[in-house]
């Protein structure tokens, strides 16, 4: 087991922390520094042990065997440290006394600081010399023996893949014999729950991701699309890229892309809000409209123009809607020419009621905040067409707009859907999230079914709480299988939705408990702040947002404007 050689470490420094112990006291006492009774060494011995434990289980999660040099200084910050907390902390207190950590304490104590650098630093050389020995005996590098490293390959740098590569990281520094690899068509992790206020402009694009190299440090990162797996060779392919690469597990964590159903024009006419490019464009283009509105003077034109439209009103429809309407409105001043009551916003929705992940309460709550801005809705409806100029409803209903989003319908990656008999749909996994019936390919996040054993017959939704804790596992499993042990079962219970309705609104649910208005757009704020990967983007995030409360959005463009795709005829559809 890849745990043992740790644990050999771990006996030895306690080996070693015993002898320089010896040592060590035998020369204080001999100098009188050192009170003489059993309890006194008894206590000596175990801070002499501890301290052998703590170093020897440091080296054991060393990815190398240590120099010399560097396993002494551990050893003497070690001691500092144990100085530190058992002589001017504990023994005070044990005394009655409150530790002052004040210079006389201190000098005070410095025999015993003398002692306790002195000990550290004994115990490094005994340790490293020990560990020199055992590796000569076994002649493996202090690591007996030696075993192959398990090939794994992760596919997709979202949450679930980056969180199942530092989960790797962690194991592989505890001794988990794994060589990982992450392959990413995009070098950064996005953090999608603030898409849409990059949409807006409310956010920088840069603010909400991470580069996956800085995320996951000790991780291969190859940048392309993977576009061919092979489960009986067990090798992927990265597109434009000759040479395959090998592995022993593959992880499938590519996420999903926008479904339009087959629905005429869609597919063309469009906007969907998956990535960065998607979100900056779409700001773009929004404000390209407001331009070309201010100087536009036939009443038809400027109405299509001034028509916003999103399809679907889930989590993703509903922020986008109501950060749309914040950047129209928060810029408005800018364009005199444009009156207040033009500019119009209509979401449609197949169902009967707004966010059907929350509480019917809240999902009208919202409906009512949303609708007293002027933000129409046609639920229970379903757009049949997009063209160029306009949306079809089922109805009949035809909304003459240039500007129209859909965020009604996913499905998995291709590449997901084109592997064990999935007929385009997500994989099937069982509760340990292999796939069924193709060894050595787990899955997870949008592009993977998971059961959920918390709600019989159901699966466990596709949102970034669930991707981030099906990566933890997965990454734990494979190296459970590696070691020959059963991998586990995935479990986890949702903490809670949020949803942000813009103009310093939102709703949600956390435990059970209701969140809306005001309360719930802050509890919004700083949840999401808090899980921001790295300090620095949540500073930077914090002041974007101190930045819009006090000024107007930004309305430079500074992308192309998309231009419109024509509708094809008959003749050139059947072609």
């Amino acid at each position: 087991m890849f745990k043992n050689a740790t644990r050999e470490r771990a006996a030895l420094g306690i080996v070693s922390g015993l002898a320089a112990g010896v040592v060590v006291g035998a020369v204080l006492a001999l100098q009188a520094m050192f009170a003489e009774g059993l309890a006194e060494w008894f206590g000596y011995g175990v801070r002499s042990a501890a301290l052998g434990a703590a170093l020897g289980l440091a080296v054991g999660t060393a990815r190398s065997r240590l120099p010399v040099v560097a396993v002494v200084c551990g050893g003497v910050l070690l001691g500092c440290v144990g100085w530190l907390v058992w002589s001017l902390t504990l023994v005070p207190i044990a005394a009655g006394e409150s530790p002052t950590w004040s210079s006389a304490s201190a000098a005070a104590s410095y025999p015993q600081l003398v002692g306790d650098l002195l000990h550290g630093g004994l115990t490094g050389a005994f340790l490293s010399g020990s560990l020199s020995l055992r590796s000569r005996r076994t002649g493996a590098g202090g690591d007996a023996p030696s075993r192959p490293l398990a090939r794994i390959v992760i596919v997709g740098g979202g949450f679930g893949g980056v969180s199942a590569a530092r989960t790797f990281e962690r194991l592989a520094l505890r001794g988990a014999p794994v060589d990982v690899t992450l392959v990413s068509d995009s070098n950064y992790l996005l953090f999608t729950p603030m898409l849409a206020e990059v949409a807006s402009g409310a956010l920088e694009s840069r603010h909400i991701s991470a580069p996956v190299r800085a995320s996951v440090p000790h991780t291969r990162f190859r940048h392309g699309r993977v576009e061919h797996v092979d489960p009986v060779a067990r090798t992927v392919r990265v597109a434009g890229h000759a040479e395959t690469i090998p592995y022993d597990h593959l992880v499938l964590a590519v996420g999903s892309v926008p479904h339009t159903f087959g629905l005429p024009g869609v597919d063309r006419h469009a906007w969907t809000l998956k990535n960065l490019s998607d979100a900056t464009r779409l700001r773009d283009h929004v404000i390209g409209l407001l331009e070309r509105a201010e100087q536009e003077s036939d009443p038809d034109e400027r109405r299509q123009i001034l028509t916003f439209v999103v399809a679907g009103a889930g989590f993703a429809g509903t922020e986008t809607i109501a950060e749309l309407y914040d950047l129209v409105y928060g810029v408005l001043r800018f364009y005199p020419a444009i009156g207040e009551l033009e500019p119009r916003f209509v979401i449609v929705h197949p169902g009967e009621r707004i966010l059907p992940e929350l509480r019917s309460e809240l999902g009208a709550y919202a409906k009512e905040r949303l609708e007293a801005r002027g933000i129409e809705f046609r639920s229970g409806m379903r757009v049949a067409q997009a063209d160029a100029d306009s949306v079809l409803l089922a109805d009949g209903e035809r909304i003459p707009t240039t500007t129209f989003v859909w965020t009604a319908g996913n499905r998995p990656e291709p590449l997901a859907a084109g592997l064990a008999g999935s007929g385009g749909g997500p994989l099937h996994t069982d509760p340990q999230l292999r796939v069924a019936g193709v060894d050595g390919l787990w899955a997870i996040g949008d592009c993977a079914r998971i059961p959920d054993p918390g709600r019989d017959g159901d699966y466990c939704p596709p949102t970034a709480q669930h991707a981030i804790r099906e990566g933890s596992v997965v990454a734990a499993n494979i190296v459970a299988t590696v070691a020959g042990r059963e991998p586990g079962a995935f479990r986890f219970r949702t903490l809670g939705v949020l949803v942000a309705l813009g103009h310093r609104t939102a709703a949600g649910e956390v435990r059970g408990l209701r969140f809306s208005g005001l309360a719930a757009w802050l509890l919004w704020r700083g949840v999401y702040l808090a899980k921001l990967p790295g300090i620095e983007k949540r500073v930077r995030v914090l002041l974007d947002w101190l930045l819009d409360l006090a000024f107007p959005r930004d309305i430079v463009v500074t992308t192309t404007a998309r231009t419109p795709v024509p509708d094809e005829t008959p003749a050139e559809s059947e072609r």
